[in-house]
């Protein structure tokens, strides 16, 4: 198929499956974020809850991304993606039931979002390790992610608008109805895909000494060492203000769950800008410049909008986190991924799924200082905290340095940091 540069990936059949059938499952998962964080504060009346249903939902992935990347290395993970989507669907339709037959609970919400987060924390270094085997042309794996990331956030534009209404109309659990359809095409589209089969390791080791491997491998390429250091502090700096979204809408402005689904969908304006701009790259040279640029810009749109005295203002400072908070996340996903040996990318997707396990931990401080503080000084500090971690980032890389330019992408050896 002859497409356009910034749409090459979907050259493949296998990622166009995936394509489309992510597009509209996203949708609907984003329409169950919007639901949970504008019920649990309706039935607790506390930021804190806000935070802390965030943090139930991806804990998981901190505490088990390492293991499961392990696992993931092992495994048939087509098939086992498959089946993770069905538990998915399954969790959601709970989620469904108990709202709608009006016995949900701040508990019974918690609880689920444990669920959910064990789900996660096997599915994303499954998804993430799956991706190069859906694009039949190794130089298209830049710009699958990229497009992934881009219908990632143009769900997030979408389904937090779309769940606004869908509360005002049929309330929460209308919204987890309409995930549980949402799973039913990417399970379709999943199936249908033909894949060749990979070959398991010929002598598994133990878990702990595969495990000990991945850790090695980072720890040889300080660059690589570098930027997985650097994604934990983007999870846990970079979301407060879309953690506390809810807070915002009803208290500082006064709104409703509409207003909630237009703040949580500037978010996703300025993340689909961000994707797109990421995805017009040829190659991941130059990563380091552009993560380092994304922070700041993160950094400013937090600190805007925690001062901000107006709400065109506060939309506008929330589209850059978005922009900012992808394209530092997604930037770094695409430079790992387009760098590491195949043998090792569940591990260390593991590791990249470990890292992005620190938004609860964010999500939880947020919360907190949101509850004792306000919610403004809470994203102030967050902002603060990942303007400095940009400056450090930029320092320790030399980002902004002079450089010769790098070779094209090569799976072995990763380039060196030339600082150490």
């Amino acid at each position: 198929m002859r497409l356009p540069h910034i749409l090459r990936a979907l050259a493949s059949r296998n990622y166009r499956l995936f394509f489309c059938g992510q597009s509209i499952s996203l949708i609907g998962n984003w329409m169950t974020i919007t639901a949970s964080g504008w019920l649990v504060y309706d039935l607790s009346h506390s930021a804190f809850y806000v935070g802390l249903s965030a943090f139930f939902t991806q804990i998981p992935l901190l505490v088990l991304a390492p293991f499961t990347g392990v696992w993931v290395d092992r495994i048939n993970r087509h098939r086992t993606f498959v089946l993770l989507q069905f538990f998915a669907l399954l969790q959601s339709s709970a989620l469904a039931a108990f709202t709608l037959s009006g016995h949900m609970t701040v508990p019974i919400l918690l609880t689920l979002c444990v669920c959910q987060g064990l789900i996660n924390a096997w599915e994303f270094p499954v998804r993430q390790s799956l991706i190069i085997a859906f694009v039949d042309n190794r130089d298209h794996l830049g710009n699958a992610i990229a497009l992934g990331s881009s219908i990632f956030n143009l769900a997030r534009m979408c389904g937090p608008a779309l769940a606004g209404f869908a509360i005002n109309q049929w309330g929460a659990g209308g919204c987890y109805l309409i995930d549980v359809v949402s799973y039913l095409p990417v399970i379709a589209t999943l199936t249908a895909m033909r894949l060749p089969a990979r070959l398991p390791p010929a002598k598994p080791k133990a878990a702990l000494a595969d495990l000990r491997e991945g850790l090695a491998y980072v720890r040889g390429h300080p660059q690589l060492r570098l930027v997985l250091q650097l994604v934990p502090v983007i999870a846990l700096t970079g979301w407060a203000a879309s953690v506390l979204a809810p807070v915002f809408a009803r208290d500082v402005y006064h709104g409703d769950a509409r207003l909630l689904g237009f703040m949580l969908s500037s978010i996703g304006i300025g993340a689909l800008g961000g994707a797109i701009a990421l995805g017009m790259r040829s190659s991941a040279a130059g990563s380091e410049r552009m993560v380092a640029w994304a922070i700041l810009i993160l950094a400013g749109g937090e600190l805007v909008y925690a001062f901000s005295p107006w709400l065109p203002l506060s939309l506008a400072a929330l589209a850059a986190c978005g922009f900012g908070g992808v394209r530092a996340m997604a930037g770094s996903n695409t430079w790992i991924q387009s760098f590491i040996d195949d043998d090792k990318r569940g591990r260390v997707m593991g590791l990249f799924a470990m890292g992005q396990g620190m938004f609860p931990v964010g999500s939880l401080i947020a919360g907190t200082l949101a509850a004792r503080f306000g919610p403004r000084p809470a994203v102030a500090v967050a902002g603060v905290a990942a303007a400095l971690a940009g400056i450090v980032f930029i320092r320790a890389s030399g980002a902004f340095a002079p450089v010769s330019p790098r070779p094209p992408r090569s799976p072995t050896p990763l380039p060196s940091n030339p600082q150490g």
